[in-house]
């Protein structure tokens, strides 16, 4: 039994900016962004709603690599703007809401990612976060010359090195570096200058770094990853990590391993902060809200005679064959728009009793309900397994509220199956629902992403250093 009460504070709320929306087919919809053509548009409207709804940063993901296939599945992947090239015309755009961008500790060079983003943090008065990708995919190697990829050790190793090399390159200069003494003529105390000289396995940098010290001493860095080498960069290195946990008892068990691994690394538990995702699909009633999750239904591109035909090569889970194996039943014949009978859905396996519960969670339908399950729906749910909250305001709040009041998170990064209605949605509806209930804040109470955080400013570790002595 997992305790939901006595927690009391802020959820972190962020939204993940997918373009093309994160439902598989959500840019079909008629109020949906559909186009990367007209990405400008869409990433200003959408970062001016979210900053106005006060959430807490818009978290830029990044894959480096595209293929044709992604079209019925991540059509977001397809082509996007570049994290960094995003972040910057959204920070000029936007005065308060913070700006995480991903980069691969794999590909990239620490001296120009610190550079990068203590300028943006600079331009931005504080509101640059980064994101660490340590991932793996041959054909993001290939793009930059590798014919092979490292290992997970190599590749959290040098995920490792990078952060440190950052941090190091980031305190280059001392806060109180530049004297500007006109009369004198002295410009900088050069005794406030340091080099880095950092030689590691993977990185070296010799430093100091040519950009002034980011206003938030440190930039937050984000991780993403449920695995133990995961958990084990984040609670030495990070800020904030982003997991997955499928059930509320999981992700309490989580939360709890990880602020103790935390706190193993000499840091303070207070000073971390652990978010995972929903995909909300919400309308001012339970009943609107299902309306909208069976358009999104109606979209998705199933196989049949008409895509077999057009020689149109879909994935292999969005198959009535494919479903049969799921159910445990023979479905000879049988189209994507029919009703499920109940008789045949009393034979069905234990991921097929799993996939109706997850279709009526979604949709309110039942079998043999005045609004029936269909194969559609099923194969949907088997197809779709993405983080789906389908429901009133009232609803997704419970849901969010449970969750945090039970220290299963201390937060939650909102992917929406289409921008920009959805999102408008969420924001109108969801955000002033937790604000009635005292969880979410109802106006920026700082300036820089450590402040909307509640991450402590980093001092300098040379001045740090000479307090010491």
């Amino acid at each position: 039994m997992v305790q939901t009460s006595g927690r009391e504070g802020h959820i972190v709320l962020a939204a993940t900016v997918r373009t093309l929306g994160a439902w598989p087919a959500g840019w079909r919809h008629p109020d949906a962004h559909g186009t990367p053509l007209q990405d400008p548009a869409i990433l200003r409207s959408t970062a001016l709603v979210a900053e106005r709804a006060g959430l807490d940063f818009l978290f830029f993901g990044d894959w480096l690599a595209t293929a044709p296939e992604f079209e019925f599945t991540d059509p977001y992947l397809l082509a996007r703007v570049e994290p960094f090239a995003a972040v910057s015309y959204l920070a000029a755009i936007t005065e308060r809401i913070g700006l995480v961008a991903t980069f691969s500790s794999s590909y990239a060079e620490p001296y120009t990612i610190a550079r990068s983003s203590a300028s943006i943090d600079l331009l931005s008065g504080g509101r640059i976060g980064l994101n660490v990708s340590t991932g793996a995919e041959l054909r993001s190697a290939r793009n930059f010359g590798w014919e092979d990829i490292r290992s997970d050790a190599d590749r959290f190793a040098a995920a490792h090195e990078f952060i440190e090399v950052l941090r190091g390159l980031w305190d280059s200069w001392e806060d109180d570096a530049f004297v500007s003494d006109a009369a004198s003529g002295q410009l900088i105390d050069g005794t406030r200058l340091h080099p880095l000289n950092y030689v590691g396995r993977f990185h070296a940098s010799t430093g100091p770094l040519n950009a002034v010290r980011p206003p938030q001493g440190h930039p937050p860095i984000v991780v993403a990853g449920a695995t133990e080498r995961a958990r084990q960069l984040a609670s030495a290195d990070a800020d904030i990590l982003l997991v997955s946990p499928p059930t509320i008892e999981e992700a309490v068990e989580s939360y709890a391993v990880v602020r103790r691994q935390v706190a193993e690394s000499g840091r303070d538990p207070g000073q971390f902060r652990i978010l995972t995702s929903i995909l909300p699909i919400v309308a001012q009633t339970r009943e609107g809200a299902w309306e909208v999750y069976d358009q999104l239904v109606s979209l998705v591109a199933l196989e049949d005679a008409a895509t077999r035909d057009g020689g149109v090569r879909l994935p292999a889970n969005r198959s009535i064959r494919a479903l049969s194996s799921a159910l445990g039943v023979p479905l000879s014949g049988v189209l994507a728009e029919e009703v499920v009978p109940a008789r045949l859905a009393a034979r069905f396996s234990e991921l097929g009793k799993h996939l109706l519960g997850t279709v009526q969670s979604r949709s309110g339908r039942t079998v043999g309900g005045e609004r029936p399950v269909t194969y559609r729906h099923l194969l949907v749910a088997h197809a779709i397994s993405a983080p789906i909250l389908v429901g009133s305001p009232s609803d997704i709040a419970d849901h969010l509220e449970t969750w945090f009041r039970a220290s299963a998170v201390d937060g939650f990064t909102v992917l929406s199956a289409f921008l920009g209605g959805q999102f408008e949605a969420f924001t109108a509806l969801v955000v002033p629902e937790l604000q009635r209930r005292g969880l979410f804040r109802t106006g920026y109470e700082g300036s820089t992403l450590r402040d909307h955080l509640g991450l402590s400013l980093v001092e300098n570790a040379h001045a740090a250093a000479r307090d010491a002595r």
